[in-house]
């Protein structure tokens, strides 16, 4: 009889070059941890937690409002609008090494809901703001907030969607938003969603169910926005009235055209620019202002002011023929 070889013998732990007692498991487990304490040492003194205030008919009060990102030295601070919609235009920010500074409402976008504090202090730990156009579905991130001033929050999990959509209290659809499973708990609104190298990604926003996290990402797009609200306290855009996503073009437009994709129409709400222009759902755009369309971001980079009121040719594609339509981008209320 041959000899046998049973397959404990080759898969256990006396395999030759297999290391016992579930080392490998450990080791790994190791390298993550490491790798979020890296990060969480890295940003808890950039998170602040805020204290709204409020005005009441005894003065003023302050109240719980959410966390921020510290993003220069000199006292600016990232958080998210609706975290400070309400204020009376300033509060307190608190660190965790105790410090406690007053700051100002600098400027609000509420249609991205992003904001700039200013703080009394010019000697704060600056967070460093990565690029969330680098992400990838499944990678690493670290969620830091700050909801008892004293004490950062920190959740770790992975990016599980991107380019989501995200309804904001100012009815517009903010696109390209990060989805995570890295749990978001009250007052981390505001917060840091980091990658593993610690750099800020996005801006923690709201949770979209159980496990669900949403996030506000660090692009060219938003820097464009956090730049004119530390310069001019608001953020001038033209606006189409749409709500799209990536889609894959049909293979034979995808060779006439040399790219993959374009930008599917999702909604496109009464009254607006994309309605008067003739725009359907399930339309999809390949071109606009005669520049290629490959994703929302593309769209949005010439939503800017210099295109309110001027005339934009979109081409698109519908029901499997192009067709070319004329958009007039409105300026976008606040």
């Amino acid at each position: 009889m041959a000899d046998l070889t049973f397959i404990d013998a080759l898969l256990g732990p006396e395999r030759g070059g297999s290391r016992p007692d579930g080392a490998g498991e450990t080791d790994a487990l190791d390298a993550y941890s490491r790798a979020v304490i890296g990060v969480a040492e890295r940003l808890a003194p950039s998170v602040a937690n805020l204290r709204v205030s409020h005005r009441t008919r005894g003065g003023r009060r302050l109240n719980g409002g959410g966390s921020a990102v510290v993003i220069t030295p000199d006292g600016f601070l990232l958080t998210s609008a609706h975290v400070v919609a309400r204020s009376d235009g300033g509060g307190k920010a608190s660190f965790v090494d105790g410090s406690e500074h007053g700051f100002e409402v600098v400027g609000a976008d509420p249609h991205s809901d992003l904001a700039v504090l200013r703080t009394e202090t010019q000697d704060l730990t600056a967070a460093e703001l990565g690029d969330a156009e680098r992400l990838r579905v499944g990678q690493l991130v670290v969620a830091i907030g700050n909801p008892n001033g004293f004490a950062g929050s920190v959740t770790a999990g992975v990016i599980s969607a991107l380019g989501r959509s995200l309804p904001t209290e100012s009815g517009r659809i903010v696109d390209n938003v990060i989805q995570t499973d890295a749990a978001l708990n009250p007052g981390n609104s505001g917060g840091a969603l980091a990658d593993g190298s610690g750099r800020v990604v996005g801006i923690n926003t709201a949770v979209a169910g159980v496990g669900l996290g949403l996030a506000v990402p660090v692009n060219e797009a938003t820097r464009k926005i956090i730049g004119a609200l530390m310069t001019e306290g608001r953020f001038r855009r033209a606006y189409l009235g749409l709500a799209g996503g990536t889609r894959p073009l049909p293979p034979r437009l995808a060779r006439k055209l040399g790219r993959q994709a374009g930008v599917e129409v999702v909604q496109v709400v009464e009254g607006t620019p994309a309605a008067a222009a003739g725009l359907r759902p399930e339309d999809l755009i390949v071109e606009l202002d005669g520049l290629p369309v490959t994703d929302v971001n593309d769209i949005q980079r010439l939503m800017v002011v210099e295109k309110i009121g001027a005339p934009v040719p979109v081409r698109i594609l519908r029901e499997g023929r192009e067709l070319e339509l004329e958009l007039v981008p409105a300026e976008l209320d606040d």
